[in-house]
C-alpha cells in the first residue's frame, strides 16, 4: 500500500512549455508587522526578499488566527527548487512544530515525493494558509486573502518549474474555481502572470483514508515529471 513501491513508467506526452517574457528583479524593502486586524498590505509584501518574508509571515498578525495558533509555518525546502508544492493549512502537528505536512500525512507526502526523485531538501512545502485554523476547519475566504500576498511572494522567489497543488481546497484557491477536485485531475494548468505549470493531485490525508487512490496520484506525478522536464527556467516576478 506504501507510495514506495511505484515504479516509473512513460509519463504521458503532450505537456507544451511555456516561455515567460522576463521581469527585472525586485528591489527587496522591509515592512512592518501591522497590528491586528489590519489589511495585508500586498504591495509592500511583493517587495520583500526572502528573510524578510518569513519575518513578516512568523509575526503577522492579520486575522484572527494569530490569536489561536502556537506559531505560522512559513514552509520547508529549497527556496531554489523546481519544484513547489502548495497544501491547504496547518494541522495541529504542524502548529505544534512549525513544520508543514508532518506526522501519518507527511510521511505519505514525502514517499510520494520520493517516487518523483524529490524530497524535503530539493522540493519546497508550503500551504495556502500560514496558520492553523481552529480544530482544522477548513480555511474561510478571509483568512486565505490574508494570506494569499505571502504564497504569492514566496512562488515568485522560489520561481519554481512545477506546482504541485494537494488537495481540494489548495487546487481551487491556486486556479479560482469551485470545480471538484477529479475535474483539476489529468491536465496541465497555469498559474499567474509568469504561467507556471499547475499540476493537481489529491492530499496524503485523503489517501489515508482513500488509498486506493494511490494509482491516480501516480499518474499525476507522471504528468508532474514530464511538465517539469520540459519547462525553461521562469524568471523572477
Amino acid at each position: 500500500m506504501g507510495i514506495e513501491a511505484w515504479v516509473r513508467r512513460a509519463p504521458p506526452a503532450g505537456v507544451e512549455a511555456v516561455a515567460p517574457d522576463p521581469a527585472p528583479d525586485p528591489v527587496p524593502t522591509p515592512v512592518p508587522v501591522p497590528a491586528p486586524g489590519a489589511a495585508t498590505d500586498t504591495a509592500a509584501v511583493a517587495t520583500l526578499d526572502w528573510d524578510a518574508l518569513r519575518e513578516r509571515v512568523l509575526g503577522c498578525r492579520d486575522c484572527e488566527l494569530h490569536t489561536s495558533r502556537t506559531q505560522a509555518v512559513f514552509g520547508v525546502g529549497n527556496p531554489d527548487a523546481d519544484w513547489l508544492v502548495v497544501g491547504e493549512a496547518p494541522g495541529a502537528e504542524e502548529d505544534r512544530r512549525g513544520e508543514p505536512f508532518v506526522g501519518r500525512a507527511g510521511q505519505l507526502l514525502d514517499a510520494i515525493l520520493r517516487a518523483a526523485a524529490q524530497d524535503r531538501k530539493t522540493a519546497y512545502i508550503a500551504n495556502i494558509l500560514k496558520c492553523r485554523p481552529p480544530n482544522n476547519r477548513d480555511p474561510n475566504p478571509d483568512e486565505i486573502s490574508c494570506c494569499q500576498g505571502y504564497l504569492a511572494r514566496q512562488i515568485a522567489l522560489i520561481r519554481p518549474r512545477l506546482i504541485l497543488a494537494v488537495g481540494r481546497i489548495a487546487a481551487q484557491h491556486l486556479l479560482a474555481t469551485d470545480l471538484p477536485i477529479g475535474r483539476l485531475r489529468g491536465r496541465v494548468h497555469r498559474w499567474g502572470e509568469a504561467a507556471i505549470p499547475l499540476v493537481v493531485t489529491y492530499h496524503p490525508a485523503y489517501l489515508l483514508r482513500s488509498p486506493s487512490e494511490k494509482r491516480k496520484v501516480w499518474q499525476d506525478l507522471q504528468l508532474a515529471m514530464q511538465c517539469e522536464r520540459e519547462q525553461v527556467e521562469v524568471p523572477m516576478q
